[in-house]
């Protein structure tokens, strides 16, 4: 077995440093020109991207999606990804960035950004969007607090273009009035669809007419907004966007009123909890019995083998490690940039806040959460 197991291993090795650090490579970004900058809030800045005519197909869009950037910064190569708040109706590719402390691109932003730079654009992704519902009108329910607010645009305002029996409830969640992120865009939507677009602003900082609109959103209030603002059993689905607490109260508040879970979908804009450490990595594939193991990813229909063991953190780090170029952002479970369909074997997930339970079911992964589980592992990307 192990005579047999290093010759496999020698092969595969010569495989992965001969042809694949040269050959295996995913030309997925493109160098997209700022059209616009535009002054959001105090701390929140829109960036308006110039799409050449000859790759709008290519970065064709549905609502709720977000785009990865990727960027040079102090010397280190820096992804976000951030969703697109304009509806695609409107020809558009437009995305807000709000001022993290600390934060490395949203800082770059903030203080160095200019109209005429180029930023390398990865093209559209993300399933956060609107179900297709032919036999009845949708009527959606919207939570969001903070930065959680840009894919909702996208989804309200192309919904209520786009369907005339449209009927739409959002709850926002803010700190005061002027921190209210495209107050005037959902104003004007409001005015412009005053029977089937209701706005509720939740401020935590400034105290409104009710107490039910003041402080945080929570369990509690949307027990309440269910009872007395939109009846629950009539929803063909709703969203959820902002930290990771505010999501779980909601979401259990409205399983408790009987919303089935799969009309839910939410999208976390944080990596919840800390990072695993590549101890407790190591310690995980131990538990699962599997600390050595043979991957093959496919991307762009070129296949890359190498050996796993148990020093590499997870499938996407030991991928890069060996000189492939593959599509990440987040790193930490949110994003769901890093999707890829196991097609032989078994891989676990140390967390997973971006795929749905039937995504999982079909057998994908994010490659960024996941190890091994068999010594013998095949993932695809092109799926």
């Amino acid at each position: 077995m192990m005579s047999a197991k290093g010759k496999v291993c020698a092969v595969q090795i010569v495989l992965c440093i001969f042809v694949p650090e040269r050959t295996f490579v995913c030309c997925m970004f493109h160098s997209i020109k700022v059209a616009e900058l535009k002054k959001e809030t105090e701390d929140c800045v829109s960036i308006l991207l110039d799409i050449p005519a000859e790759k709008s197909a290519v970065f064709a869009y549905a609502p709720g999606q977000y785009l990865t950037f990727r960027a040079q910064i102090g010397g280190q190569e820096v992804r976000r990804s951030y969703s697109l708040c304009s509806a695609p109706s409107s020809g558009q590719w437009r995305v807000a960035v709000k001022r993290v402390p600390e934060g490395r691109f949203s800082g770059y932003v903030h203080e160095q950004l200019q109209v005429g730079d180029e930023l390398e654009v990865m093209e559209p992704m993300g399933s956060f969007v609107p179900r297709i519902h032919d036999s009845e009108p949708c009527r959606y329910v919207c939570f969001a607090a903070g930065s959680g607010i840009t894919p909702m645009m996208s989804i309200i305002a192309d919904a209520l273009q786009k369907d005339k029996d449209a009927e739409i409830d959002l709850f926002y969640g803010s700190k005061k009035t002027d921190s209210i992120i495209f107050k005037e865009e959902l104003e004007a939507l409001k005015n412009t669809h005053l029977h089937r677009f209701q706005l509720h602003y939740v401020l935590s900082r400034e105290r409104l007419q009710s107490e039910w609109f003041y402080g945080r959103i929570d369990g509690e209030k949307c027990a309440h907004y269910g009872k007395y603002l939109f009846d629950p059993r009539s929803v063909t689905q709703y969203f959820l966007c902002g930290p990771e607490s505010m999501i779980k109260a909601v979401e259990s508040s409205l399983v408790s009123l009987g919303v089935p879970s799969d009309k839910i979908s939410y999208e976390l804009f944080t990596v919840p909890g800390a990072v695993q450490s590549t101890q407790e990595r190591a310690e995980q594939r131990q538990s699962l019995g599997q600390t050595e193991s043979m991957v093959t990813i496919t991307l762009d229909g070129l296949d890359m083998t190498f050996i796993m063991d148990e020093s590499d953190d997870n499938i996407l780090d030991a991928a890069l490690h060996q000189g492939a170029d593959l599509p990440y952002a987040c790193k930490g479970g949110v994003c769901s940039t890093c999707k890829a369909k196991v097609k032989k074997g078994e891989a676990a997930m140390a967390v997973n806040y971006a795929l749905e339970p039937d995504e999982v079911d079909a057998g994908y992964v994010l490659t960024c959460q996941a190890v091994p589980t068999d010594s013998t592992v095949a993932l695809s990307f092109d799926e």
